[in-house]
């Protein structure tokens, strides 16, 4: 692993020692008298703290501390007793690790001794890390970039902490947060981190969510009991639908597949037993009439949910099964309640995420049914939803409402929290800032996101900073004062970013830019955040020859030609890893889409040839919307077009495939005369 090692001055704890050395005083000078002691019986994620402390307390002060069993410490020998060792015990008999409860740590000396422990299997490792950046200051950016001080002189103060984070599960979904070691260093502990035994482990579910057709799949079971699965307009079918949940005999096999999965994922804690991700649910007269009864297609669902939960406590009862208050399941029921292993998992994918959810009006709904369902049910997990899902690398102005949405999610009484962020993409929306941040927050939601903004800008970009935040703060101020329905599903940002906003923010990104100029690795890391800027210029540019009369023509800021820049900007995408642009939805594609967008303009149509340039518009097949390219509709070379290609749509469907969005701008310019050029084709053609 290639790791960017930052060096700075820890000036705090140095100055301290410098001024009266105190009973632990740990390094000076490259001299230490302590040692790290670990219990005989340490496991992997402990031992792996201790190695951890040793090897950053080398490069911070230049000393490698020996790690030694706690037996082999010499008497009167100052320690730094990692783990669950006879010192924790010695000085403290009322404590006990475990009581601190999930991931809890414990800081605390005595005399010239420090103890570092936690709740297993992870707590210690937290507990070293929590010592490693606060005492020591530490900084883990992403997977290989991190800031470790030069401190000659490193003092330890008094500490007193014993912490629990309120979140059992901390999930920040971003593609560098997968890393074991760095999601470790960040505390998170989600299905998806790959963070083996000797860093702890972590969380996983089985099934991880939408499982009732991935344990009971229609191929095979539908030849045999369709009956088991949605009833629609009189027919039983698995065409995009769900499951009969009123059937007893489908329940008895869905009930079987669980524990063979469960049986199969030792160490799993939860299991998710939720809807497939589309509609389709049952209309049958039993599902139909406990829907009615419950007044909300939760109530067939926990009903059912309550019955799987029943049969699974009896061989696994710490498991946890889990389900999904997800888009038709999402309000409630009137009577049936969640057992006590039984855990709603409320998503957010409606909300608007510009507004808190606490208090934003236009939130107003999604706050009814956290509060309803937070009053029955024993814990609540949250899937929030935090980038743009159908464009990655546009930005994304929701910075302000993570800190107060994930208090509110705690508040109400929340166990885990999985933050959907674009795992797909390596070069959205600032991701390194935001996964750090979220990460900093998910451990502890008290801290104040501002501060920890500010840290990252400072700590990560240098000199850009201030000019990096007055960035992100317009972008934040121009949506807020757009009143747009911030949705996780947008297109573009022609509905909060105006121009005037768009060019003080290009402005600040160039000031960003000119302040790290000297600095390479710096002026790589601001280099590679403008991509969401730049698109947004190449959404504006390839539209601006429509507003011909009401707005002076966009002339991208970032290179000479909009050739260039658009080959600028697939070039540094790809260099830097971009993988998909949307999910699901390769970076090629949309690279593609670019590429069409800014090819050369054919000649001018007959009809406007002897007419002013500002009287008419030629609408080319690069500026039309195509909706499922590949099946509707795609692109293709045609010699007899004017620009030497076109947009084919097959007659074997009725969708609007091709659109062209003409914008209130040229509407208001009318009237218009409008020509469309089209060709149809056939085999008796």
């Amino acid at each position: 692993m290639n790791t960017s090692v930052t060096t700075i001055a820890l000036g705090a704890f140095a100055a301290v020692a410098a001024a009266a050395p105190p009973p632990r005083l740990l390094v000076r000078d490259g001299h230490s008298v302590y040692v790290i002691a670990v219990p005989e019986t340490a496991e992997p994620a402990v031992r792996t703290a201790a190695e951890e402390l040793r090897t950053y307390l080398q490069r911070a002060a230049g000393v490698a501390l020996p790690v030694l069993l706690e037996s082999a410490v010499p008497p009167q020998t100052p320690r730094i007793a990692v783990g669950p060792c006879r010192l924790v015990r010695g000085f403290d008999p009322e404590t006990d690790l475990a009581s601190l409860g999930p991931d809890g740590i414990l800081l605390r000396t005595y005399g010239p001794d420090v103890v570092l422990a936690g709740t297993p299997p992870r707590g210690t490792f937290y507990a070293v890390n929590a010592f490693l950046e606060d005492v020591v200051g530490c900084r883990w950016w992403t997977s290989t970039e991190e800031t470790v001080p030069a401190t000659p002189v490193l003092a330890v103060p008094d500490l007193d902490v014993a912490y629990t984070p309120p979140l059992r599960s901390r999930e920040a979904f971003y593609r560098d947060a997968f890393h074991g070691p760095f999601a470790a260093r960040l505390r998170l502990n989600g299905h998806f981190a790959r963070i083996g035994p000797e860093f702890g482990g972590h969380l996983p579910i089985v099934g991880w969510c939408h499982t009732f057709f991935q344990f009971l799949p229609p191929d095979p079971y539908f030849a045999q009991h369709p009956e088991w699965y949605s009833e629609i307009d009189g027919r039983r079918t698995a065409d995009r639908t769900q499951l009969c949940l009123t059937n007893a005999e489908m329940r008895r096999e869905f009930v079987r597949v669980c524990r063979e999965r469960i049986r199969s994922s030792p160490g799993a804690g939860l299991i998710s037993v939720s809807q497939n991700d589309w509609g389709g649910a049952c209309q049958c007269a039993a599902c139909r009439a406990l829907e009615e009864q419950e007044g909300s297609p939760s109530g067939p669902l926990l009903h059912f949910v309550n019955a799987v939960a029943d049969e699974l406590r009896e061989e696994f009862p710490e498991l946890l099964v889990e389900t999904l208050a997800y888009h038709y399941t999402r309000r409630p029921p009137a009577h049936v309640r969640p057992r006590p292993n039984v855990v709603i998992r409320l998503c957010s994918i409606e909300c608007s995420y510009i507004q808190p959810l606490a208090t934003g009006e236009q939130n107003t709904a999604f706050r009814s049914d956290i509060e309803a369902w937070s009053a029955i049910a024993p814990s609540l997990y949250i899937w929030n939803y935090v980038t743009n899902f159908r464009n990655y690398l546009l930005p994304h102005p929701n910075l302000r409402v993570l800190a107060p949405n994930l208090r509110t999610f705690v508040e109400h009484h929340a166990i885990g929290v999985f933050e959907q962020g674009d795992a797909g993409c390596a070069v959205g929306d600032f991701v390194r800032l935001r996964a750090w941040v979220l990460a900093h927050l998910l451990w502890d939601p008290s801290r104040d996101e501002n501060a920890l903004v500010d840290e990252f800008l400072a700590g990560y970009y240098g000199p850009a900073a201030p000019h990096l935040r007055r960035y992100l703060d317009t972008l934040c101020d121009a949506a807020e004062q757009s009143g747009v329905y911030l949705r996780c599903y947008l297109a573009d940002t022609e509905a909060w970013l105006p121009r005037e906003a768009l060019e003080r923010a290009t402005t600040a990104y160039a000031e960003a830019t000119a302040a790290v100029a000297e600095d390479p690795i710096l002026r790589e890391r601001v280099r590679r955040e403008r991509l969401p800027l730049e698109l947004v210029w190449l959404q504006r540019c390839s539209t601006a020859g429509r507003r011909i009369r009401t707005a002076e023509p966009l002339a991208n800021p970032f290179a000479e030609t909009p050739r260039q820049a658009v080959e600028a900007f697939i070039a540094l995408a790809k260099q830097h890893g971009a993988g998909q642009y949307a999910e699901g939805r390769s970076f090629d594609e949309l690279a593609a889409d670019l590429r069409r967008r800014y090819r050369d303009p054919g000649p001018p149509p007959e009809a406007c040839t002897n007419l002013p340039r500002d009287t008419w518009i030629d609408c080319q097949d690069n500026l039309f919307t195509l909706h499922g390219y590949g099946n509707w509709v795609q692109t293709v070379a045609d010699d007899t077009a004017s620009d030497g290609h076109a947009a084919r749509m097959p007659g074997n469907h009725p969708q609007w495939a091709v659109q062209l969005p003409l914008g209130e701008e040229l509407a208001a310019e009318g009237p218009w005369t409008v020509h469309v050029v089209l060709r149809c084709e056939g085999a008796d053609a």
